[in-house]
């Protein structure tokens, strides 16, 4: 698969950490080489992303707090943090989908309140992580599927315009193949990229996702 897919999805996935970490206060940096905070970033979001494959570790880990805690994603899974004291978290592959013909299916709804992204975070298990600063930023759609009683049973996360991000995909009825066909029915009209670990990669795969390349999560 071709760097430019692995590049576009890093820096996509990149402006999403920068999104969640601008709506806890959290100023971030990004150039060439990589996007970072310099404060630790809320549960479950790194502290830095590389942006290009060959990223120096020292110059990487200078721009964060590098302590206990301090989490980096290696976008292109070629730099060794061990050495460090820090241990590979989690591994995982890239995927994209090329714009394509709407499947049939019902898209996703936007949630465009604080009391409706309370809601959603509560389905999802996010808690405080989502604030409602990401509702008024216009790289970013939060999207619900609802029930027939209005309860949240499934969503995801749209960042980005071209390609558009996937994250934050679940499901609480055990079939997140229906979210994800309608992740595509909601945006069918551009790349869609985002990243699975290999026991949730196939249901991506079967909405029309291709792999585009590993990446690695470390943390110290």
């Amino acid at each position: 698969m071709s760097d430019d897919v692995r590049e576009a999805a890093a820096h996509n996935n990149a402006q999403w950490c920068d999104a969640v970490c601008a709506s806890h206060g959290l100023v971030g940096r990004i150039d060439a080489e990589a996007w970072s905070v310099p404060r630790r970033s809320p549960p479950w979001y790194p502290d830095a992303v590389t942006l290009r494959p060959g990223v120096d570790p020292d110059a990487l880990l200078a721009r964060i707090d590098a302590g206990a805690g301090a989490s980096v994603k290696d976008s292109f899974a070629d730099v060794d943090l061990s050495a460090y004291g820090f241990r590979v978290l989690f591994e995982a592959q890239w995927i994209h989908r090329p714009p394509t013909e709407p499947p049939a299916g019902a898209p996703l709804t936007p949630v465009t309140t604080a009391r409706g992204l309370a809601a959603w975070a509560s389905a999802h298990g996010g808690g405080e992580l989502f604030r409602p600063a990401l509702l008024a930023d216009p790289r970013i759609r939060v999207l619900a599927r609802f029930d027939d009683r209005g309860a949240v049973v499934g969503g995801a996360v749209l960042s980005g315009d071209d390609p558009v991000g996937v994250s934050n995909l679940f499901s609480s009825t055990d079939d997140p193949d229906e979210i994800w066909r309608a992740v595509v029915v909601t945006r069918p009209d551009v790349p869609l990229v985002g990243y699975e670990s290999a026991p949730d990669l196939p249901p991506a795969r079967r909405a029309g996702f291709l792999p585009a390349g590993p990446l690695r999560v470390w943390l110290r």
